[in-house]
Order: structure tokens, then C-alpha cells, then sequence
């Protein structure tokens, strides 16, 4: 009898067992995989250094083992590191063609930067068998996670890497024994391999969506794949796994995710949870009000967005002294002809020029999101307040149009929004959004990109502050900015570029005539 022990596992903390994978009376060869244990940053299957038959399990799903723990006791086989094979020879052929290996080595490959990347999983040990394609370690920069996978099929000789490592193109990453097997009337297939296979080949594709595989109330999943699930606001015991032993890939974890997004995964899986239903009137007297048409359709709007896209708001201040001071004097000039001259038109004009300097902020992301749509056309959306709720008009190509031309559209269009009488076609078409509170006060805040814009400008109330210029502070008239972009298409340092630069132009007062 032979009893089989945890090997060095890389650590001298106690790992959990999440996995027993065999039972007593199993007939194993070494190496074959015996249980699963799982740690804070990575999972590992611990191997059979023996051959034989399994007698007695001594560790159980739950329990926390560490080096030298015993897992089971064997009753060793003779000949049990003996290849086994299923050999079937041509008649007239009078021995078995021999395959041949060689020894490879596998480095890191192009991952799109020439910087050290953290290995965060290690999913190979010497001695395991492995396919083309298989992942063979998972690693993380500040912006990503990726899975490497192996160029070749064959058997770990050695693994150059540990977890936490620092690697970079070119590394080392393994060795492994590729064998190229004869192909004249041999039919060569390993035992390992045709158990590895026999449970995917059972099981359709639809049950791996619908029955993610289970032991012990556990799922079994890598670090990373854990992290995005955590980061998504999935329950991993909801998704199918589609791995080895229904281990969840990425990929697997993507797809439950297009389903949700898309009505047809289960009500009871992963989605954003449900808000609770509350009797007020236990706490005191209440009233029961309808909201309006217009709030209702842009509750569904706002949460959408505000759902999908991933929002980050940049700030800045914007010296606007010489522009009020000009807008003032033509203030009369446009009260004449019937319509307000405000700040607003002067904004529009500014984000015309900044689209025009920055040109992904005047488009949008496609369905699929793996497009961008540039835009040619300069149509701005202007948030107007009316006693039904928000609403969006949008004034049509302003960079064709003057600041008086603008002035008496704005009028027009905030007429209209107060009226209730907006067709749809007024408010559609927009490729950037300008809502403005500085009428009503406030210092900041994030509004919440209108899709399929890509990026909204918020604007607060103007204020009188001590600005210091060379030599002395003077009083200056300065305009809060709020820009809030889809960060799928923009990342921080455009959005600093942009407000910087039409904060600049606000400030020139002849660079927005021009």
C-alpha cells in the first residue's frame, strides 16, 4: 500500500479542496489529476506521483490542505508507468511505427506592449499533456487580462514562470515534448486523452449553457475569470462552464452576459438586482403621483445609458470675463429682433471648434461595439428644463450658422420644448450633447452621457474669483465645465485635451468668432 502526498505546492499557507476527482476503487496512472485546490490567486490539480488502485481518500471537498498532507491510499499497479495505449496495426504490417518527439520551446508571445505584465494564473506543471490553443497562463497589465495560449500540442517538460512573475515578449515560457505520431495503419489513441474527451463529446453545447456543472455547491473558475465576474455583477454559479471538468472560460462568461443584455437569460441570473417594494404608508401619511409622459420615457433612456456606458467626468474652469463683457454689449441688438443672446450660444460654438480639433468626440460606437462611426455633421443637443421633465431639441448644423442665427433657433426650440409641441425628428441626430444648470446655480456635477453620443458638456453657474495673474491676483468672471465621456472611446487624456483646449477658447473670445 503507497500513500500519495500533497507535493510542493508553491506556498506553506493552507489551500482549500475545492475538487476530489476520483473515487475509491478508480484505477489511476501517474499524473492522472486527483484533486483540485484553490488559493486567493490561482487554482491547481494536484497529480498522482504513483500508479494504482485507489483504496482510501483521505481528504474531502472543503478540507484545507498543505505540502505533505496525505490524499489517498494506493494499491500500486505493476507496469503502471506503462503508456497505455489502444495500438491497432494493418494486417501485414508486423510491429507498430514508433511516433517521435521533440523538444520545443514556447515563449511569450506579442501582447501589444513592449512593458513587463504581471503573471496573475498559471494553468500548466510539468508533466500535464496539452492541446494547440489551450491556455497556458493568464496575465494582467493595468488596462487588461489575457490568456496566453500554447502554439503546440505535447507534454510539459518544464515551466520557466511562476505566479507573480514579471514577463514580456520573448520570455521563456516552457519546454514541451512535441510528438509527431506515424500515420501508416496505426491508430494510436491515449487513454488520458480519450477521458478528457468523452464528457464534452456527451454533453451538447445547450446543456453547458443551461447546467453549470457543480461539486460540492462550487464553481470552479480561474482568478481572473472571478475578477471580471466580480466586476460585471455576475453569479458565476449561473454560468455554464464549457472547460475541462466545467471549468468557466471568458468566453463563457461573455456570452451569459450577451444573453442577459439581450432578454434571454434566466430572470433569476446575474442581473441587476431588483429594487424592494416599500408600503410608505406604514412610516406616515403619503400622496400617489404619475410621473409624466416625458419623465417616464427618459427614465428609460437615462438608466440606459447610464447602465451600458461606462461614464467618467473630467473638470475644468473656463475664464469667460471678456466674452460676457462682449455678449452684454449685443445683448440689445438680439433683444430687438425678439429672442435672448446667452451664454449658450457662445458654448455651442466653442464644441463646434473643440469636435472639430478632437474629432472622436463628434461620433458614436456601433451596435456590435467594434466600430467607430465618425460623423461629419455638427448637430448639438441642448438640454431644456420644461414643467414635464427633461427634454433634448437639437439645433442643426451650428457650424453654419451664427451667433444670432443660433439665438433665435434656441429661442424657437425652447419655445417649443415648454409647449409640448417637439416632433421626434427635433430631437434626434445628435452628435454631442450641451446641458446647462447655470441659470438655476450649483458648482458641478455629472450628467449622463445621451447615447449613442459619445461625451455631454455640463455647465454651472458662473462666479466672480480672484485670479492670479503675474504679479497680482485680479478678479475674473470663471464658468464651471463638467464633460462626461463614454470611456470605451475615450480615454482620460482626450477628455483633458478637450476641455482644456475649448476652456482656451472661451477665454479668446476672437477664436470663437473665427
Amino acid at each position: 500500500m503507497k500513500t500519495v502526498l500533497i507535493p510542493d505546492i508553491g506556498t506553506d499557507e493552507a489551500v482549500e479542496v475545492i475538487e476530489v476527482t476520483v473515487s475509491v476503487g478508480d484505477t489511476i496512472a501517474k499524473e492522472d489529476s486527483l484533486i483540485t485546490l484553490e488559493s486567493e490567486k490561482a487554482s491547481m490539480e494536484v497529480p498522482s506521483s504513483d500508479a494504482g488502485v485507489v483504496k482510501k481518500i483521505l481528504v474531502k471537498v472543503g478540507d484545507k490542505v498543505t505540502q505533505g498532507t496525505p490524499v489517498l491510499e494506493i494499491e500500486e499497479a505493476a507496469k503502471a508507468d506503462a503508456p497505455k495505449t489502444d495500438v491497432k496495426v494493418e494486417q501485414g504490417s508486423t510491429r507498430a511505427p514508433v511516433p517521435t518527439a521533440s523538444e520545443q520551446a514556447i515563449n511569450i508571445p506579442d501582447i501589444g506592449s513592449d512593458d513587463y505584465v504581471e503573471v496573475i494564473e498559471v494553468a500548466i506543471k510539468p508533466g500535464d499533456e496539452i492541446t494547440k490553443e489551450q491556455t497556458l497562463l493568464t496575465l494582467e497589465s493595468e488596462k487588461a487580462s489575457m490568456d496566453v495560449p500554447s502554439p503546440v500540442s505535447g507534454k510539459v517538460l518544464s515551466v520557466a514562470i511562476k505566479l507573480n512573475d514579471k514577463v514580456k515578449k520573448g520570455d521563456l515560457m516552457a519546454t514541451v515534448s512535441v510528438t509527431t505520431e506515424p500515420t501508416a495503419g496505426l491508430e494510436h489513441r491515449s487513454t488520458r486523452a480519450e477521458n478528457h474527451a468523452e464528457p464534452v463529446a456527451a454533453t451538447t453545447h445547450r446543456e453547458l449553457e443551461t447546467e453549470p456543472l457543480k461539486i460540492g455547491g462550487r464553481t470552479y473558475a480561474s482568478p481572473s475569470v472571478r475578477r471580471l465576474a466580480r466586476e460585471l455583477g455576475v453569479e458565476l454559479t449561473q454560468v455554464g462552464g464549457t472547460g475541462r471538468k466545467g471549468r468557466i472560460q471568458k468566453l463563457d462568461l461573455q456570452n451569459f452576459v450577451k444573453r442577459q443584455l439581450a432578454g434571454n437569460a434566466p430572470a433569476s441570473g446575474g442581473g441587476l438586482p431588483v429594487m424592494p417594494k416599500v408600503d410608505f404608508t406604514k412610516f406616515g401619511d403619503v400622496e400617489t403621483k404619475p410621473l409624466s409622459r416625458v419623465k417616464k420615457l427618459s427614465a428609460t433612456n437615462l438608466h440606459r445609458n447610464w447602465v451600458n456606458i461606462p461614464h467618467v467626468t473630467q473638470f475644468d474652469e473656463a475664464d469667460i470675463t471678456d466674452l460676457e463683457a462682449f455678449r452684454k454689449t449685443q445683448k440689445e441688438r438680439a433683444e430687438e429682433k425678439g429672442y435672448k443672446l446667452t451664454p449658450l450660444v457662445f458654448l455651442m460654438k466653442a464644441v463646434v471648434s473643440s469636435l472639430k480639433q478632437f474629432p472622436e468626440f463628434n461620433s458614436s460606437l456601433s451596435a456590435d461595439g467594434q466600430e467607430l462611426i465618425m460623423k461629419k455633421y455638427f448637430h448639438i443637443g441642448v438640454a431644456v428644463d420644461t414643467p414635464e421633465g427633461l427634454v433634448v431639441p437639437v439645433i442643426r448644423d451650428v457650424d453654419k450658422k451664427g451667433i444670432f442665427d443660433l439665438a433665435k433657433e434656441l429661442a424657437e426650440a425652447g419655445n417649443k420644448a415648454r409647449e409640448g409641441s417637439l416632433k421626434g425628428r427635433d430631437m434626434q441626430g445628435s452628435s454631442f450633447t450641451i446641458s446647462s444648470l447655470g441659470g438655476i446655480g450649483g458648482t458641478a456635477f455629472t450628467p449622463i452621457v445621451n447615447a449613442p453620443d459619445v461625451a455631454i458638456l455640463g455647465v454651472s453657474r458662473s462666479e466672480i474669483k480672484p485670479v492670479y495673474q503675474g504679479k497680482e491676483f485680479v478678479p475674473r468672471l470663471m464658468l464651471p465645465l463638467s464633460l462626461s465621456y463614454d470611456h470605451r472611446v475615450i480615454d482620460g487624456a482626450q477628455a483633458a485635451r478637450f476641455i482644456t483646449y475649448m476652456s482656451a477658447l472661451l477665454a479668446d473670445l476672437k477664436r470663437i468668432m473665427l
